[in-house]
């Protein structure tokens, strides 16, 4: 199974944890975000120019279909970062609606006090997660998997963003859309991991410690807690 993560609200994707950003026709990436270029209307993107914290400019959709397929191999890569400036950026949003089938998703980041609940699940810090029923709202379909998953009782609160975790299975490829949402601890007395869903630990967790698990996280989750940091700052 190749796995890789994307944020289609401002095209920011994850690519096997590689962090991709797609630009608009005209702009470009921050100075020092990225530190080597290739200009695809002159010359063609291969494996080995996707090196370092890159950017490519004036890419047709046919290049970046050629390169999210670069990317999302089991052959390593040393890229650690790429801006793609296209050139239809309506084109690019329809070519990505179309690769993949969307299966929908709602977790939550639940709070406790000044601690937060991280999952162990696969060898990695998560969040809690899980598919939307049909006849659900997302945020229904949060709460429920959160309380499942954990055995807590929260509510729910504003959400904190949406994130696009793609992957291909039996040659199928897929996109789950998942809508992250801040909750509010009501108990954790009944606390425990849902095993069957490959959940090892449950862990509450201050901000240091949190830092320190999404070492060993996903680029996706970060983003989550990033979200929901920048949100919290600017409310206060």
């Amino acid at each position: 199974m190749k796995i890789f993560y994307v944020f289609a609200c401002t095209m920011n994707l994850f690519v096997n944890d590689i962090p991709v950003k797609i630009l608009k026709p005209g702009t470009r990436p921050d100075d020092g975000t990225y530190n080597a270029e290739i200009n695809a209307a002159s010359e063609a993107v291969t494996k080995a120019k996707l090196i370092n914290h890159l950017w490519v400019s004036k890419a047709s959709v046919m290049d970046l279909d050629l390169i999210l397929d670069l990317i999302n191999s089991n052959v390593p890569i040393h890229l650690l970062s790429l801006v793609i400036t296209v050139k239809d950026y309506a084109g690019a949003k329809n070519f990505i609606r179309k690769k993949f089938k969307v299966v929908k998703a709602a977790g939550g980041l639940v709070l406790k006090k000044d601690k937060m609940l991280m999952i162990y699940r696969l060898k990695k810090w998560d969040l809690p997660k899980g598919k939307k029923e049909s006849n659900e709202t997302y945020k229904e379909t949060a709460v429920r998997e959160v309380e499942e998953e954990c055995g807590i009782e929260v509510r729910l609160g504003k959400r904190i963003g949406t994130t696009w975790h793609t992957y291909t299975m039996n040659k199928s490829n897929m996109i789950k859309k998942t809508r992250w949402y801040k909750m509010e601890l009501v108990s954790d007395a009944k606390m425990r991991p849902a095993t069957e869903e490959d959940i090892e630990e449950l862990r509450w967790m201050t901000q240091k410690e949190v830092y320190h698990a999404l070492e060993n996280s996903y680029r996706s989750i970060r983003f989550v807690f990033e979200e929901f940091y920048r949100k919290r700052k600017i409310k206060s």
